[in-house]
């Protein structure tokens, strides 16, 4: 089914591992480590093959957010044995993301400033070419 969408793939809503990983831009293998690691469990059709419904898809967007931002896998697994437990850990799932998000926040901070020393140092090297090449015309060089 390739370059079919998740949103208009015809199987009532379920998919294969190939199918889930080209979607989401990442590899199978990706897949079968988040599920070895506890952070998901995906139904198995008959034949043992993995099939994904929409609830696993969303759960799998969310977690490579997670990583995508840096979560460490052992505070994602955290995050999900929490989840698993049911509604009376919604505080202590809320005060992990709440803490990873200000993690997040901080290093972006930090790379705004590296950003900006970067254009900093662009702006110099664009002003002495600059006067490189006035100096040049100056001289009459070309």
């Amino acid at each position: 089914m390739t370059g079919t969408s998740l949103q208009t793939a015809p199987d009532a809503g379920i998919y294969s591992i190939r199918e889930v990983a080209q979607q989401l831009g990442v590899s199978a293998h990706t897949l079968r480590y988040y599920e070895r690691e506890g952070l998901l469990s995906v139904p198995r059709a008959d034949s043992l093959q993995r099939r994904y419904g929409a609830r696993e898809v969303e759960l799998l967007r969310f977690l490579l957010a997670l990583r995508g931002t840096g979560m460490p896998i052992a505070l994602m697994r955290r995050y999900m044995e929490l989840a698993h437990a049911g509604e009376s850990t919604v505080t202590e799932r809320r005060a992990l993301l709440t803490e990873h998000q200000r993690a997040v926040t901080a290093q972006i901070s930090a790379l705004q400033a590296d950003l900006d020393a970067i254009g900093r140092k662009i702006t110099l090297y664009d002003r002495m070419s600059g006067q490189s090449m006035q100096e040049s015309r100056i001289k009459g060089v070309n």
